[in-house]
């Protein structure tokens, strides 16, 4: 659910700490600030030293699709830095968010000289598309009651931190089901919010 790379931040805040590595710099958002914006061409890679995004997908039909939540050491705008394409997604801040931000041309240059670094990007990569793979069967086989109960025995504080409509968002589901959901499980003794 919330999304976590802790190899990676580490590996970052070890270059960002000896002082060894030029090419980061730490920048602030606040919540509902947007890192990137939709369809907008992205200059610089983040990875996440503290807080959680939202990574979503804004439809024509006024609805957004929430990809993924991201917290410490995830990493995003990577795919467009490699690709040279403008953002498929918006990554908006959810909490106060402190991220590692590179510059693209950066990044590339890290890509190439630090192979561990290298290594860990392709991971990061991997994972992203495995998880996408996994959560998008489970959400399609199982009930709304399910997907929301593993979100809640993945992350208890899911409630008091993501919003109901993100929350609903990222299950691809109206707030009034999440409403309804939240409402039937309290009953049943199966959560204390809603």
């Amino acid at each position: 659910m919330v999304r976590v790379n802790s190899d990676l931040l580490v590996y970052v805040n070890k270059l960002y700490e000896a002082g060894s590595c030029k090419y980061f710099t730490v920048q602030d958002y606040q919540p509902k600030e947007k890192v990137i914006r939709q369809a907008k061409r992205v200059l610089s890679v983040y990875i996440i030293k503290s807080g959680i995004a939202k990574c979503y997908l804004s439809e024509d039909n006024g609805k957004d699709f929430i990809q993924e939540f991201f917290s410490e050491g995830e990493i995003f705008g990577e795919i467009e830095a490699i690709n040279g394409q403008i953002s498929f997604c918006a990554i908006e801040a959810i909490t106060n968010l402190q991220v590692f931000q590179i510059k693209n041309e950066d990044f590339h240059e890290l890509l190439k000289s630090d192979r561990k670094f290298n290594d860990l990007i392709l991971k990061a990569i991997a994972n992203k598309v495995r998880y996408k793979a996994l959560r998008h069967g489970y959400n399609q086989s199982h009930a709304i009651e399910d997907n929301l109960m593993r979100l809640i025995n993945e992350f208890p504080n899911l409630l008091l931190q993501i919003s109901k409509q993100d929350i609903a968002n990222y299950l691809g589901i109206t707030i009034r089901s999440l409403n309804r959901t939240l409402n039937e499980m309290k009953a049943k003794g199966l959560t204390g919010g809603g």
